[in-house]
């Protein structure tokens, strides 16, 4: 039985007259349990003598709050900055924003029970994890004061991961009607967020994008009005255990170890780098008590300062220590978890990483000997190569837009249109199955690839999981570049989107010349989709993108470019690959000289990075 306890927390709120800036005022901390002051500290207040200035002033004001709530919204998340130390941005995860939010989000919660059985509910119960940054505990507080506001039952997880979040609406006795996970993934310190999750998974772009409005209108009609205390009975539960011991029992009954079924990683040993986030639990309730040597692990303590190396799969930093330690101590395995957990990445025996498309690939394999012929759904910036790995396999590679949520609710769309989809996984690591709810989640990715080594020693095999993709080509070339939008936040999509409308008229007309937009790669499941064109979208599109083939008469079809406008930051990302050395220097100067440079777009654009490639060829 998961342990309770049941305790009592005062909130002020709303302060009865707007809180002037002062140089006084305390940042952001973790010990700081109240948030009097409904203003964030940049407001700035002029004095007026006309009632009419002033209320247009007022109006003016009102407008740029809600509008800085409003953009907080990251696609199917929230993220903003959350204490000071960030050259160039302010704080805007501010307490009462956070509140707001939260409030729109239990109301939200609530109004779609209410719907969909069609009466009242009551005790409806919402649980808040988050990872370890240091203004966690601070912004848990707001959480918990805005659910409470829209009446919604508050239980506090601690220190918790993304996935565990969603499973604890899952697994009883919790089984909680929707929870909340403060994080910012792989982002600084400095930054904090929010994911959402009910019984049917995390929550859409659109979905968020409602909450966040609303929010906005909360937070403005509450800029002057009254303080009031709130009393608060929180629940703190220990839900870890739980999910800790539902991963336990999946290896255990999977593997049916002939000898010692209750410790089948007897004999291996495996090394875990959790970045100093939330994946430490990993190691101590999941593989000692299964029987693996974990000596060796990395940054298993949680530190939101993050002072080793950012929590990251992608990260090279984290995958070359976490290497230097799997050599060192010849172990079987090596895990790098990013912060929150939802995203992984492995080492095999040999000291060969495997993330990016090599983790797409080797999940893959595991998937269709599992479930021959399926299809696998990735995003649009994998290779070619994958794609001939997954059909030589006798899968069918379903590309799509870049942006996990986009990936997964393809897969479900998919799955419902009578297509069996058993993967849907992004280059940056985050993967679901089908058969763990559809949910993005590094430890259970991480569960599939031990069951699958366990099961290699027990058939004779001395080789690694990294022998599983040892047919995988890699491309010659593999960049990303970075377009930065110069503008005021608030334009900054508008420009970007229209930069991207323009490179797609672009290549339709031939005027850069052997380009040629790609819709779907090789995917057999339906035109467009890469676009979403078809008639049944997958989800709102939150971020405009197309591929483009590049061809040539020396080399045929050799590469790729992909441009997309950015949803975390006020930018254009490029990337690129070829199976050619030199070409994605080559691709690179048409995309700058002939559509950038061309169309007189380097005033509004930043195009420093991509500049310095196309002379240089170096990423910098």
């Amino acid at each position: 039985m998961a342990s309770t306890s049941t305790s009592s927390i005062s909130l002020q709120t709303n302060a009865q007259k707007p809180c002037l800036p002062s140089k006084s005022a305390p940042k952001l901390s973790h010990t700081n349990l109240s948030f009097p002051c409904s203003l964030p500290l940049s407001t700035k207040f002029v004095c007026v003598k006309s009632s009419s200035t002033a209320k247009y002033y007022n109006e003016v004001v009102v407008d740029e709050e809600m509008d800085r709530i409003r953009r907080l919204q990251n696609g199917s998340d929230v993220r903003g900055v959350a204490l000071e130390g960030e050259k160039g941005r302010t704080v805007d995860l501010t307490p009462p924003a956070v509140e707001a939010i939260a409030e729109s989000f239990g109301k939200w919660v609530i109004n779609g029970l209410e719907k969909e059985r069609g009466h009242p509910v009551e005790n409806v119960g919402v649980s808040l994890g988050r990872d370890p940054r240091i203004s966690g505990a601070s912004l848990s507080v707001a959480v918990f004061s805005g659910l409470a506001r829209a009446g919604c039952l508050v239980f506090d997880m601690g220190l918790a991961t993304t996935p565990a979040c969603f499973m604890s609406t899952i697994l009883p006795p919790f089984a909680y009607d929707a929870s909340i996970m403060m994080t910012a993934s792989h982002l600084p310190y400095t930054r904090n967020g929010l994911k959402f999750f009910t019984k049917k998974g995390g929550l859409s772009s659109p979905d968020v994008e409602d909450i966040c409005d609303k929010a906005a209108r909360k937070y403005a009609n509450r800029l002057t009005k009254v303080s009031i205390l709130l009393n608060i009975p929180l629940s703190r539960v220990d839900f870890m255990s739980t999910y800790a011991k539902h991963l336990r029992d999946i290896i255990k009954e999977r593997v049916n170890h002939p000898l010692h079924y209750e410790t089948p990683l007897q004999g291996f040993q495996i090394i875990v780098n959790a970045g100093n986030g939330s994946g430490g639990f990993f190691t101590w309730d999941v593989l000692d008590k299964l029987g693996a040597d974990t000596f060796g692990s990395l940054h298993l303590k949680p530190d939101g300062m993050f002072p080793n190396h950012i929590p990251n799969p992608e990260d090279k930093t984290a995958m070359a220590v976490t290497r230097a330690a799997v050599l060192e101590n010849s172990a079987d395995l090596g895990i790098v978890f990013d912060t929150d957990v939802d995203r992984s990445g492995v080492v095999d025996n040999k000291g060969n990483p495997v993330n990016g498309d090599k983790l797409i690939a080797l999940i893959s394999a595991i998937v269709l000997r599992e479930h021959p012929g399926t299809t696998i759904v990735t995003d649009a910036r994998t290779s070619m190569a994958l794609t001939r790995f997954i059909t030589n396999k006798g899968g069918h590679h379903c590309l799509y837009r870049v942006g996990y949520r986009n990936v997964i609710d393809k897969g479900v769309q998919l799955n419902k249109e009578g297509i069996e989809t058993h993967l849907m996984m992004e280059t940056s690591g985050h993967g679901a199955l089908k058969e763990n709810h559809f949910l993005d989640d590094g430890a259970y990715m991480v569960v599939k690839i031990i069951i699958e080594m366990v099961r290699m020693k027990l058939a004779g095999s001395d080789e690694g999981v990294g022998d599983i993709i040892k047919d995988l080509e890699e491309p010659a070339e593999s960049i990303e570049l970075r377009i930065n939008v110069v503008s005021e936040p608030r334009y900054a999509k508008e420009k970007a989107i229209e930069a991207i409308e323009m490179f797609r008229e672009y290549v339709e007309e031939g005027r850069l010349e052997g380009w040629e937009l790609d819709s779907c790669g090789d995917c057999w499941v339906s035109e467009g989709c890469l676009v979403d064109s078809n008639d049944t979208t997958a989800a709102a599109v939150d971020a405009h993108m197309y591929r483009a083939k590049v061809s040539d008469e020396e080399h045929g079809q050799h590469g790729w470019v992909h441009i997309r406008q950015s949803i975390h930051n006020p930018n254009i990302a490029v990337n690129m690959q070829s199976s050619v050395p030199g070409c994605c220097q080559t691709m690179t100067r048409v995309l700058l000289d002939k559509f950038i440079i061309a169309n007189g777009m380097d005033k509004s654009l930043d195009i420093s990075q991509i500049e310095k490639y196309a002379k240089s060829g170096i990423v910098g």
